[in-house]
């Protein structure tokens, strides 16, 4: 399953993900994609239902997310980096994950195994662009039961479609799709 991140359809991060996914379909997987930018997801009211619950008492388009995201074996999060993190579309997402980790770590359900990818795209070169969302998505990824098994981060990219001119960026997105279909 992959989940775009962007809010710019199409863009860079968008470009990798896609790669990967279609590198997915020839290896013969079965790929959902997810548009967070195109879900109407409120944010997290921190009601704390989930916690007695497991679920979510706000009904919007990420009860799907919920269930495509429990038929998953590999989620793979493209974002570009907003402000050091994800943009607001996915950062809703994400938060509201919250109900499958009161799952896991307080009614203490099982939520099955599946492995965690990144894809993210950012126009600096800065040292720590990566920190925020990193730590974003890996914790997502705890709260879902996906082990955190692989990244593609690439610097100084901005403009829609610079991507494409990155020799660095396409091959690796490529083989993340092996990792992700075949790879224990």
């Amino acid at each position: 399953m992959g989940i775009f991140g962007s809010p710019r359809r199409n863009g860079n991060s968008d470009i990798l993900l896609d790669v990967l996914l279609k590198e997915a379909e020839k290896l013969r997987a079965s790929v959902k994609r997810i548009y967070a930018s195109e879900l109407k997801i409120a944010p997290c009211t921190e009601c704390n239902s989930c916690s007695s619950t497991g679920k979510c008492v706000i009904e919007d388009d990420m009860q799907m997310v919920y269930r495509e995201i429990e038929s998953a074996k590999s989620v793979i999060v493209s974002t570009p980096v907003f402000f050091y993190n994800v943009p607001a579309q996915l950062k809703c997402l994400i938060d509201r994950a919250q109900a499958m980790w009161a799952r896991k770590y307080i009614l203490g359900m099982n939520l099955g195994r599946r492995k965690g990818f990144l894809i993210a795209v950012g126009a600096t070169s800065g040292e720590k662009l990566f920190d925020g969302v990193r730590m974003t998505v890996k914790y997502f990824f705890d709260a879902i039961g996906a082990e955190y098994s692989g990244e593609l981060l690439v610097r100084g990219v901005e403009w829609k479609g610079e991507v494409l001119t990155h020799p660095d960026a396409i091959k690796p997105a490529k083989e993340l799709a092996f990792k992700a279909v075949w790879e224990k």
